[in-house]
């Protein structure tokens, strides 16, 4: 039997993988390509290795040749040379109220979502000095430090700074996050009066991020600019302050970044002329197609943010964008999540749990459940049936009304019609005794986007990255099961779940 080729892999200085190749490649592209479709990386990277003629410093791999046989790798993207790759983080901004320069401001993309637990930076010198002190005497006496008003407005400014690297919206959630880590990191902070001893620290930073949004919005920032020119006093005719306020709403890190430096709306249409004449070919330059895709990342963005254009429009003006490929490298784009890494990680995880609790529903769904997990077969354990069954299964088993999502038809070139499907899963089935899936296609507004899928579960995965792109709804039916997908599978957005959600989670964490 061949011996496999292990390897360690550092994709990132918190992500470090074990894994193996069925054997060394002969080449650096081959091994590039290998590690691409094995980690599951939606981005282009070069190779670093330990070299052991060097104490293991690291190096840059430029042939094969040069690797021990039990390896240590390291991935360096590329898309972070880039200030069109979306990963640029904001620089630090000081103290005098202007939060970037122009230059940086049109670099400024999202790289994270909102942290599990945040994490309170360092404030100037004297103010982290002071609360060095402060801290002493609270652990010595326990008395609580008097912040000056000064010292206050560095503090907040310093995290609202920190808060707009993540999101321009924080919910009432993340400001008790950050209100909370604040005080556990000082705890010379805490607040008398306060029951949790942050109740005051929260509103504050709350109404900081609103003044820090103006300073933003005054520097030209397109995500909270968006909103600018609402109803005051001096504009009695704008639109109310608080309606239709266009902001991420499920923990989209890049909702609306600014266009690239030297660019503006007429040159990316330039390149998103070239970009729709290179989709069409039979057989289009990919490097090219995402080269062009990442460009034009912001011009996108622009349009189905703020003119809110139908799928049919979209399908004509971007027709890459309704490729698998770019489905997920745009959900990368918005979320900065591999969304198919991450969905089907999570997914096989929770498998066994999730039929567990299937299979012991009783009544009426029970039945229902039991029909639907009838084609796994544990012997032969066909990963895509098990996944397709469970995702059938999780609508029914949180009340929602997948009838009118998942549908079925015997022939495409049928008269079938479509226009009332808003959201949809269309399989098309063989004419056989009895019969098979033909192919699997994707509706939206009525409209066939994508097809020839080869699997339900994929559908749905693409899917949930279209609804991304697009910043369409949740289809009504399917809310339960979405949110399932976003807040529990992908860790995205605020964990404030339903009562059926927080009780299918307690029950597959429990």
């Amino acid at each position: 039997m061949e011996q496999k080729w292990p390897i360690r892999v550092f994709v990132t200085d918190c992500d470090i993988r074990k894994t193996s190749l069925d054997q060394k490649p002969g080449n650096l592209e081959s091994l590039l390509e290998n590690l691409k479709v094995k980690l599951a990386l939606p981005y282009d990277f070069k190779l670093q290795f330990e070299d052991p003629l060097f104490n293991n410093a690291l190096c840059n791999l430029t042939d094969v040749s040069e690797l021990p046989d039990r390896a240590t790798l390291k991935i360096i993207s590329l898309e972070s040379l880039s200030s069109v790759s979306g990963i640029l983080s904001s620089p630090n901004t000081s103290d005098t109220g202007i939060p970037c320069t122009s230059e940086e401001k049109s670099q400024l993309m999202r790289r994270d979502p909102w942290p599990s637990a945040f994490d309170v930076p360092e404030f100037s010198v004297d103010v982290n000095f002071r609360l060095r002190q402060g801290d002493l005497i609270y652990m010595k006496a326990g008395t609580r430090m008097e912040v000056s008003r000064d010292m206050k407005h560095v503090i907040l400014e310093r995290l609202a700074e920190t808060m707009y690297k993540y999101t321009a919206y924080p919910t009432e959630e993340h400001c008790r996050d950050v209100a909370s880590a604040l005080i556990a990191k000082h705890p010379c902070l805490k607040e008398a009066g306060s029951p949790t001893g942050y109740c005051g620290w929260k509103n504050s930073i709350k109404f900081k991020m609103g003044n820090f949004r103006t300073k933003m919005r005054r520097s030209g920032m397109a995500d909270v600019q968006v909103n600018g020119n609402r109803r005051t006093r001096d504009f009695p005719e704008a639109a109310p302050s608080c309606s239709n306020i266009k902001r991420p709403k499920r923990s989209e890190t890049n909702f609306l970044p600014n266009f690239p430096d030297g660019e503006n709306a007429d040159t990316l249409e330039s390149v998103r002329r070239r970009l729709e004449s290179e989709a069409k070919k039979r057989i289009p330059d990919s490097a090219d197609l995402k080269k062009m895709m990442d460009q034009t990342f912001s011009l996108r963005r622009k349009e189905i943010v703020e003119e809110q254009p139908s799928v049919k429009g979209m399908m004509e003006r971007w027709p890459a964008l309704f490729t698998e490929s770019q489905v997920f490298a745009e959900f990368y784009r918005v979320a900065s999540k591999n969304l198919k890494k991450d969905f089907y990680e999570a997914l096989d995880h929770h498998t066994t749990r999730l039929m567990d609790l299937f299979k012991s529903k009783k009544g009426v769904v029970g039945q229902s459940l039991n029909h639907l997990l009838q084609p796994i077969n544990s012997q032969t354990n066909d990963i895509t049936t098990t996944r397709t069954a469970i995702l059938q299964c999780l609508p029914l088993y949180l009340g929602d009304n997948s009838g009118e999502f998942f549908i079925s038809c015997p022939d495409l070139d049928t008269d079938y019609d479509f226009t009332h499907v808003p959201v949809g899963i269309l399989t098309v089935m063989t004419e056989d005794t009895p019969p098979e899936i033909n192919t699997i296609a994707i509706i939206l507004e009525g409209t066939i986007v994508m097809d020839e899928i080869p699997t339900t579960c994929q559908a749905l995965c693409l899917m949930f990255g279209l609804i991304y792109a697009l910043h369409l709804d949740y289809p009504k039916g399917m809310k339960n099961t979405f949110e399932f997908i976003q807040k529990i599978l992908l860790n995205l957005g605020p964990q404030k779940l339903s009562p059926k959600l927080q009780t299918l989670k307690n029950a597959l964490l429990g």
